[in-house]
């Protein structure tokens, strides 16, 4: 999954603060055991490099999904009450095939915990699909999370869409060892000039391709989900 695992831990979150657990102005400490060391991609550690600050679960979310910030990643997993509790709510949606059992400490101290953590490609379809049509979520909440996947980095699957095309999504991307990319993955919501949302869900596992040609495989396939999809109407 890599960073993918975001999506569903955001969804997790939100259920928790829609459940009365959290708020989203609660503030959460940032620690400094939280940080993940040397370096990571992480906003937050970036900004406050020390810790020893609170962030709102709010921010964190947003840093999440939207800037796909590790450290904010793992600070949110604590919360949620660690992988089997997120695992355990994705399930209870009626999504198959989601297991995570790490979160981002662990997935930067050992290469092979990264393949503990999968999802399978129809399981991702099905949780975007719910997401776009029957979201588990108020609608308030659902347009927040909606509007954090719209600004997430990374453009894969709507590089070839039309320009303007709205794309709301969460990709995920490993480190590269001995010519060896273990994940290039992109899920999202492309939305159509009809309204209609596609959900798709590509994962690139143990690939030696360049990431250029990585990226421009999953280019393509949005691009022909979505003309397929504007050709039928």
């Amino acid at each position: 999954m890599q960073s993918v695992f975001k999506l569903p831990l955001a969804l997790a979150i939100l259920h928790g603060v829609e459940q009365g657990t959290f708020t989203l102005p609660q503030p959460v400490r940032f620690r400094p055991e939280d940080r993940i060391l040397p370096h990571t991609h992480s906003p937050l550690q970036d900004l406050h490099p020390d810790a020893n600050v609170d962030v709102a679960i709010r921010e964190l979310l947003r840093l999440m999904v939207a800037q796909s910030d590790n450290v904010a990643a793992d600070m949110l997993l604590r919360l949620a009450g660690g992988p089997q509790a997120v695992g355990g709510y994705i399930a209870s949606l009626g999504i198959a095939g989601f297991h995570l059992e790490d979160g981002e400490h662990a997935l930067h101290r050992d290469v092979s915990a990264q393949y503990r953590n999968w999802f399978e490609p129809a399981g991702a379809v099905q949780l975007l699909r719910m997401i776009g049509d029957h979201s588990p979520l108020t609608p308030e909440h659902t347009d927040l999370l909606l509007s954090w996947m719209e600004a997430s980095v990374g453009t894969r699957l709507n590089v070839d869409l039309p320009k303007g095309t709205r794309f709301a999504h969460k990709s995920g991307t490993s480190g590269v060892d001995r010519g060896v990319a273990h994940a290039t993955n992109d899920i999202g919501l492309i939305t159509l000039p009809d309204g209609r949302r596609l959900a798709v869900a590509v994962f690139i596992t143990d690939s030696t391709a360049d990431e250029a040609a990585r990226d421009r495989v999953i280019a393509r396939i949005g691009k022909a989900v979505y003309d397929a999809a504007v050709k039928e109407r």
